[in-house]
């Protein structure tokens, strides 16, 4: 890891960078899937929050992209961050997946004891989800039915009808299955390896250098605590994991001084970072959006520590040059912001303006 500061920039002009990266300012033109895998990962516990996350990124786009990336295999739908359902990219969403089962929580001493499953029994448990899921798409009562018609799987069955979510987690972690399209407004999941974009599970140390990179590259110049924090607490690889992989990066890593703290960037991309100019550019945002997912509502460059509390309760985003500096709330077909006031007064006219990009894509306009 480079030791000597080698540029100064501001936060303004990181943020601006940033907003680059997130296809914020400007607003990109990728395709749905390509937002996904330019942001990582997409939370989706909250399909029109989802799909909104998308859209705000997209100069031109319609209802339903994301659900239709999903059914024909351009995104995957996983458990994966703090063990929530996210979007991934299929060809490189496999290294959050390595990350994510790099603690093997199904070995533990409480999960064999309660699921009554040794370590040893789980690639045979696997082996038979897999197979259960072989002729398409099932519902969690319908692949609790087809385990339950298996007598080493039965006593497993009063678990799936309950929703069984811890227990199937790590079946997507290890790449036998992810969620489907939805069928009658319930779940489903299916066969991962059925999908040709899925490019498989890497070796784990591999895949830590390249999410440690992918990090950098989106949401750089980063300190290694925001790193740990989205691959450490959203994962599970661990903290000495992950500093040998942002130390094994060496040379490829650029120290830069922001403002008078220390960050890296990957060093490929320090000229354009030291040359881009802050953002002037407003945007609103869903709640739980990646702008603030991915630093942590702690960052304090990212979101005011006032404001953090209805930020990390689902409050919808205002931000302005990177900094959140508002929410937003839909009523009916009115838009009302709300303003929080430490940056200022916001630019009239660009509010307005993405008010009424809002409101167009929402559909309300």
């Amino acid at each position: 890891m480079g030791k000597d500061t080698e540029v100064s920039i501001t936060w303004a002009q990181a943020l601006g960078w940033r907003m680059e990266r997130h296809l914020l300012d400007p607003v990109g033109s990728e395709a749905a899937p390509d937002v996904v895998r330019r942001l990582g990962a997409v939370l989706s516990m909250d399909e029109s929050l989802a799909e909104l996350a998308v859209r705000t990124r997209r100069a031109s786009s319609q209802p339903g992209e994301l659900a239709r990336a999903l059914a024909d295999g351009r995104v995957i739908k996983v458990f994966a961050f703090r063990g929530s359902m996210h979007y991934l990219a299929p060809v490189d969403g496999g290294m959050y997946l390595a990350l994510r089962s790099a603690g093997r929580q199904w070995e533990r001493r409480s999960w064999v004891d309660y699921y009554r499953l040794a370590a040893s029994d789980w690639p045979g448990f696997r082996a038979a989800v897999r197979e259960a899921l072989a002729a398409g798409p099932l519902t969690i009562t319908e692949l609790g039915e087809a385990l339950a018609s298996r007598p080493a799987y039965r006593h497993l069955k009063p678990f799936v009808d309950d929703g069984a979510k811890t227990l199937l987690k790590p079946l997507t972690w290890q790449g036998d299955m992810s969620f489907g399209p939805p069928r009658d407004r319930q779940h489903t999941f299916q066969r991962l390896d059925t999908n040709p974009r899925w490019a498989g599970i890497p070796d784990l140390d591999d895949a830590g250098t390249r999410a440690v990179e992918d990090y950098f590259r989106s949401y750089g110049p980063a300190t290694p605590d925001r790193l740990h924090y989205w691959l450490g607490e959203g994962l599970g690889a661990g903290r000495k994991r992950i500093t040998g992989w942002i130390t094994g990066l060496g040379d490829r890593l650029a120290t830069v001084d922001v403002d008078g703290q220390s960050a890296h960037v990957l060093r490929e991309d320090l000229d354009e970072l030291s040359a881009t100019p802050p953002s002037t550019a407003v945007r609103l945002l869903p709640a739980y959006d990646q702008w603030v997912l991915g630093p942590g509502t702690a960052d304090a460059h990212v979101v005011p520590p006032a404001e953090r509390t209805p930020i990390s309760r689902g409050a919808n985003l205002v931000i302005a040059g990177g900094v959140v500096s508002g929410t937003w709330s839909l009523h009916g077909d009115e838009v009302a912001v709300t303003w929080f006031g430490e940056p200022g007064d916001p630019a009239r006219d660009s509010l307005a303006e993405q008010v009424g990009r809002l409101s167009a894509i929402a559909g309300t306009g």
